[in-house]
């Protein structure tokens, strides 16, 4: 039963994930901490870690919720549900978006759904960043976490190991 409602909760949220994994970011933790509680706001923030982490493409986040949710089982679930509908339909809309390469709707739409895939970046960003109740050290964490990706051609994960350290001398205690 576990399964089948894990697989298709990500079915539905991989058709609506434009922009990637972290659009859908915000309704995936509302849903696993608030609704299901099947794990808690800093359990899913550090599953975000550990994914963003890893090698590999952002959509892996699924497979570690999925593994928290129903193990391996659950993982294999939850990484095919959020692969295989937003595939389909990828391949099923690509005939048609060449079809219509020069018209005028065409345009628009791509017009459209930039500002709309950094809204939800951005709300995925914020839903990682305020785990439980907003902290200002977070946001601190985060804002000097940003400031170093602009300003420095660093390596992003030396900056993630010193948000973990920046993290570990200022919230644990």
């Amino acid at each position: 039963m576990i399964l089948l409602e894990l697989g298709l909760y990500f079915a539905v949220l991989s058709l609506l994930s434009f922009g990637g994994m972290s659009s859908v970011l915000p309704e995936m933790q509302r849903y696993m901490v608030d609704v299901k509680g099947w794990m808690s706001a800093t359990e899913f923030m550090q599953l975000f870690a550990v994914a963003q982490a890893a090698p590999g493409p952002n959509v892996l986040m699924s497979s570690l919720v999925g593994w928290k949710v129903a193990g391996f089982a659950g993982s294999l679930v939850a990484l095919g549900a959020m692969c295989g509908p937003a595939a389909v339909l990828a391949w099923w809309v690509s005939d048609l978006w060449e079809r219509f390469r020069g018209s005028a709707w065409r345009k628009l739409i791509q017009r459209a759904l930039g500002p709309l895939v950094v809204g939800l970046v951005l709300a995925g960003g914020y839903v990682i960043a305020t785990p439980g109740s907003p902290d200002w050290r977070l946001w601190l964490i985060a804002g000097a976490s940003a400031a170093g990706m602009l300003a420095t051609r660093l390596n992003p994960l030396w900056l993630m190991a010193a948000g973990g350290v920046a993290g570990g001398m200022f919230l644990v205690g």
